[in-house]
């Protein structure tokens, strides 16, 4: 199907109201995705957080050596990477998560708060830009902007 018959029907649905209807389905879907998944963040679940991530799943945290930040490619990578933020921050929390959805892309906003193990206090205001495919996340993007005192 060409660009232009895609077009043509997803106007066709619009003025019937199917797309309407069937997209918020896909968004209610994606929502409660992502309402879990916060939640599993600040239950400290990683079985949690990985049963919402595709199979091949990438994260990209907000610091590292790289341009996009520290690059976790793959289930175990990512599953280690989640669970270095636990070791970090023993009482991690994402506070008032805030969510919209753009077809196969969301954001999730948050507050993040945390206390590393030498007692700094960390708090940021920060979001995840995500990636879905299958009904899951492909890829978690992280930005963050840290307040310093």
């Amino acid at each position: 199907m060409t660009r232009r018959e895609v077009l043509a029907a997803t106007t066709a649905l619009t003025l019937t109201g199917a797309a309407p209807a069937a997209a918020a389905v896909a968004d209610a879907n994606t929502l409660k995705l992502l309402d879990d998944f916060a939640a599993a963040w600040n239950r400290h679940d990683v079985d949690a957080l990985m049963a919402c991530m595709a199979p091949s799943c990438v994260f990209e945290a907000s610091a590292g050596t790289e341009v996009a930040g520290a690059r976790h490619v793959g289930p175990d990578a990512v599953r280690a990477a989640y669970a270095a933020v636990f070791a970090t921050y023993p009482d991690a929390r994402w506070n008032q998560p805030r969510h919209f959805i753009a077809g196969d892309r969301a954001v999730s906003e948050w507050t993040f708060t945390g206390t590393m193990k030498d007692g700094t206090k960390v708090e940021v205001n920060g979001c995840d830009v995500f990636t879905l495919a299958g009904g899951k996340i492909a890829l978690k993007n992280s930005y963050r902007k840290q307040r310093t005192t």
